[in-house]
């Protein structure tokens, strides 16, 4: 079609837009917006929504049902919105020597591939996130353009309430929320769009700030109790340790419970609150690390749970959970530096290490402050240049 450069859309995007809100059909690799079309269909909407985010070609040449005529394609051909890669047609294009022969490739759009592999200017491109390094994290997104195209959020109007309101199915919300955008230069979209805004964004500094006194004086209590500098140290590092398992599960199995998410807004709107917004915004860095009120209410379990694990001293319960807590901080702040700071060559590994979990596999690379947990669960990122296949 002359003049529109069409994006790749990911399988999964297609297959979610299935309801009278945003209904898409398929024939081939060809993507069909037929919303607008639902209520002047002449056999009503439902018989479209009955083949809503699937391929229709079979059913538009059933003699049976009904043989549509040339002004039905021409009608589909106007809401032509993109193309998708199907399983059959991505294999054969991976092992084409000129895959862009077998899947259409607008040059504009390559950005929206969904071929892991295939690049533009030997970049390779992600099908879960549609970047291709982490650049792309900060590459500024078109509020109106992405809202248009891919009918999840507009970033110019409340999050939440568009979260809460929307009737997102579960795979379409893991589907975008882990695809990143990059509002305004890096300020915070906004969340509550009220008084509760400001509630929602924590500077880092407020981190060492506010608990390092906390652990200090915690510290000293430990201390007054135990009468050893070495038995101090001993259980105060073994909570510092302990913190790095904490830090692995929790967001491995708490923040990225994708799979075993409910399908609800309930569920859905607790995991982008936790830390979907974070995958859906990953360079605004005051949502970067966690508000005081939401630390305060994790921490409390913690506290006993300390006291039940080291039971035979109150005061080697402390220590070990002040150092613990000062394993939380460090972890703040390096998950704001990782992400805003230039660092010394370790910190540059663990930055692009970190920075790949969000530009090319949020499934693996849980570790932030260490990669150690990630090696022994097998959770590790793959570190080696992605091949690329040229488009050009």
């Amino acid at each position: 079609m002359p003049g529109r450069t069409l994006p790749t859309i990911p399988t999964a995007e297609v297959r979610a837009h299935n309801n009278e809100k945003s209904c898409y059909v398929t024939i081939g690799t060809k993507v069909y917006d037929v919303t607008d079309f639902l209520e002047g269909h002449p056999g009503g909407p439902e018989f479209i929504l009955e083949y809503a985010g699937k391929d229709v070609e079979a059913i538009l040449k059933d003699e049976i049902s009904h043989t549509h005529s040339d002004s039905a394609y021409e009608i589909l051909e106007e809401n032509l919105i993109g193309f998708m890669a199907t399983e059959p047609v991505v294999n054969g294009a991976v092992k084409s020597s000129k895959p862009a022969d077998i899947l259409p490739l607008p040059p504009s759009e390559v950005g929206m591939l969904e071929l892991k592999g295939m690049a533009q200017n030997g970049k390779p491109l992600y099908a879960a996130t549609g970047m291709s390094s982490a650049e792309d994290l900060s590459k500024e997104t078109d509020p109106n353009r992405d809202y248009q195209e891919h009918k999840f959020l507009d970033l110019n109007k409340p999050l939440l309430l568009q979260l809460w309101f929307g009737g997102f199915s579960k795979d379409f919300y893991i589907q975008q929320v882990h695809r990143p955008r990059h509002y305004k230069g890096g300020d915070s979209a906004p969340l509550f769009g009220n008084f509760l805004e400001p509630l929602s964004k924590t500077p880092w500094w407020v981190i060492p700030t506010l608990w390092w006194p906390c652990v200090a004086y915690g510290t000293w209590v430990a201390f007054s109790g135990l009468q050893s500098t070495s038995t101090l140290a001993g259980y105060w590092i073994f909570g510092l340790g302990f913190w790095t398992v904490i830090e692995y599960v929790l967001h491995r199995c708490l923040f990225h419970l994708d799979d075993h998410l409910p399908d609800n807004r309930v569920g859905i709107t607790t995991h982008f609150l936790l830390h979907g917004i974070h995958h859906y915004l990953p360079m605004d860095k005051y949502r970067l690390v966690m508000p005081p009120t939401l630390f305060a209410a994790l921490a409390a379990p913690f506290w006993k749970f300390a006291h039940v694990v080291i039971f035979w001293n109150w005061y080697a319960a402390v220590a070990a959970y002040c150092g613990g807590v000062f394993g939380y901080t460090c972890y703040d702040m390096t998950h704001y530096f990782l992400h805003h700071q230039k660092l010394p060559p370790y910190y540059q590994q663990l930055k692009k290490y970190h920075l790949k979990h969000h530009f090319a596999d949020y499934q693996n690379g849980f570790g932030v402050t260490s990669r150690f947990w990630d090696w022994v669960f097998g959770t590790e990122l793959d570190m080696t240049p992605a091949k690329v296949i040229k488009t050009t």
